[in-house]
This record gives structure tokens, C-alpha cells and sequence, in this order.
């Protein structure tokens, strides 16, 4: 297993996003508030997270987010299917954002992702 701090991905609305960036911080979208965390994607989960939880939702972002840059906030649990996933038990500070793009929809309603 690599020491490297891994990179990880949220999917959110624009406008909510757009929100986070006025006020300096990401506190999350309304599931995350209900959970008591932000849900996270690694690069291997997030094209499913999208299909399960975001068909035909337009103005949807991807954030890639420095794992690394939040510490001990950062948990790897059990979800789907046994496997691991991200959650941050606080708020998203903006600096450990990498890059954050838009996602388009394809004719069948799925979103297109860059290669991450």
C-alpha cells in the first residue's frame, strides 16, 4: 500500500459549491449534514456514486480534494458492499481542493468524467 496521500472526489451541485467558495469553506450538501460527515469518492468509486446517486442531474462538479491535506478527519469506512470509502468528519477547508470541473451528461443521462 502507497504512503501517498490519496486523492479524493465529491460530487456537488454548482450552486452549492458556489456557496462554499463565497463563504470559504464546504460544509457539505444536505446528506452530509444528516450523517454527521462529507461523503467521499476514491477514483475507483465515484463514476458509481454518480450513476447510483446523481442520474440526470445537471451542473453537478467534480472537486478533487488532497486527502492528505485533512488529517485525521479523514476516515476509510465500510459502505457499499464492504468497501472503503472516504468520509470527512468536519467541514472541507477550500485549500485542500486541487481542481474542481464540471460534469457534461452523455444522451442516456450519464455524466462524463475526466480521466482522474
Amino acid at each position: 500500500m502507497s504512503n501517498t496521500p490519496p486523492v479524493i472526489y465529491k460530487l456537488v451541485p454548482e450552486a452549492l459549491w458556489l456557496k462554499a467558495k463565497q463563504e470559504g469553506v464546504f460544509k457539505g450538501a444536505a446528506i452530509d449534514l444528516t450523517d454527521g460527515y462529507i461523503h467521499f469518492s476514491t477514483a475507483a468509486q465515484v463514476k458509481e456514486t454518480a450513476a447510483r446517486h446523481f442520474v440526470d442531474q445537471q451542473d453537478l462538479l467534480l472537486i478533487a480534494v488532497d486527502g492528505g491535506a485533512l488529517g485525521d478527519n479523514l476516515v476509510f469506512e465500510p459502505s457499499r458492499g464492504g468497501a472503503l470509502f472516504p468520509h470527512l468528519y468536519g467541514e472541507l477547508p477550500l485549500d485542500a481542493v486541487l481542481w474542481e470541473t464540471p460534469l457534461t451528461l452523455d444522451d442516456d443521462g450519464a455524466h462524463q468524467f475526466p480521466e482522474i
